[in-house]
């Protein structure tokens, strides 16, 4: 399960950095999302993946780790923030700007803008 586990983690933290490397704004934000997935699950799984650990008192003898738990809750919560700034703040580029490259330009070199 930690191989497993690994492996997901390891795909979608090189999908993200791959998508922040993108020169759109949609693949930015996408790119951000992936990467705060990755992050979350590699915090949840810090606490350890043992089956049978109770999460409420009086359920079990063994109880997992509530520190992950309530981390990963706090990141999910700030993430959607932040998703929800970014759009807003693309919706705003896009409309100021007339595309929805990152740098500002549409693809053309400097020599062509001139």
């Amino acid at each position: 399960m930690e191989l497993l586990m690994s492996i997901v983690i390891g795909v979608l933290t090189a999908c993200g950095v791959l998508m922040l490397l993108r020169a759109r704004t949609f693949a930015v934000m996408l790119g951000l999302t992936m990467l705060s997935y990755a992050v979350n699950l590699f915090i949840f799984v810090s606490g350890g993946l043992t089956a049978g650990k109770g999460a409420v008192l009086g359920r079990s003898d063994i109880y997992s780790d509530p520190l992950p738990q309530a981390l990963v809750l706090t990141a999910i919560v700030i993430g959607f923030a932040m998703t929800a700034f970014l759009v807003i703040l693309a919706i705003r580029a896009r409309a100021d700007l007339g595309n929805d490259h990152v740098d500002g330009n549409s693809g053309k070199s400097q020599e062509d803008s001139a």
